[in-house]
C-alpha cells in the first residue's frame, strides 16, 4: 500500500492553481498533434470538483454556438499548463449541475467581490511564486 502512495505522490503537482466551484476559469491545455504541440485555452464555469488524491478532477462548462459543452480535466495531469481565474464566483453549492437547465441570464453566477487589499496580496503572492519558479528552473539548468 505504501508503494502505491509513493507512486501517486511522485505524479502529483506540487503547485496547484487556486480556484473553486463557481469561478470562471481559463484552462491552458497542451494538445499534441503528431510532432507538434500547442496550447489550447478552454474558458468556462467550474461546475464540479471531485477529490481523490491524484485522480482529482474538475468539470468546466461553456456555451459554444448555443450548445452547452462540458469537459472534465484531471487536475494533476501534465497536459494542464495552468488554470487562470478570470472571474471569481459566489455560490452556495458544491456542485452546480442545476446550471445545465438554465438559459441566458438565469445561467449567470454572482461575482465574488474581493477587496483591493486581498487582490493586491494575491497578486503579490502569484508574482513571488512565479519568481521562485523561474529561479529554481535556472538553478536546475546549471
Amino acid at each position: 500500500m505504501n508503494e502505491i502512495r509513493a507512486i501517486e505522490a511522485s505524479q502529483m503537482k506540487n503547485e496547484t492553481d487556486k480556484f473553486k466551484v463557481g469561478d470562471t476559469v481559463k484552462v491552458h491545455f497542451k494538445i499534441i498533434e503528431g510532432r507538434t504541440e500547442r496550447i489550447q485555452i478552454y474558458e468556462g464555469l467550474v461546475i464540479a470538483i471531485k477529490n481523490s488524491r491524484t485522480g482529482k478532477t474538475f468539470m468546466v462548462r461553456k456555451n459554444s454556438y448555443g450548445v452547452g459543452v462540458e469537459r472534465v480535466f484531471p487536475l494533476h495531469s501534465p497536459r494542464i499548463v495552468k488554470v487562470e481565474v478570470v472571474r471569481p464566483g459566489k455560490v452556495r453549492r458544491a456542485k452546480l449541475y442545476y446550471i445545465r437547465g438554465k438559459i441566458g441570464k438565469g445561467a449567470r453566477i454572482k461575482e465574488l467581490i474581493v477587496s483591493k487589499k486581498a487582490r493586491a496580496m494575491a497578486a503579490a503572492a502569484s508574482e513571488s511564486n512565479a519568481a521562485s519558479k523561474s529561479e529554481s528552473k535556472a538553478k536546475s539548468k546549471d
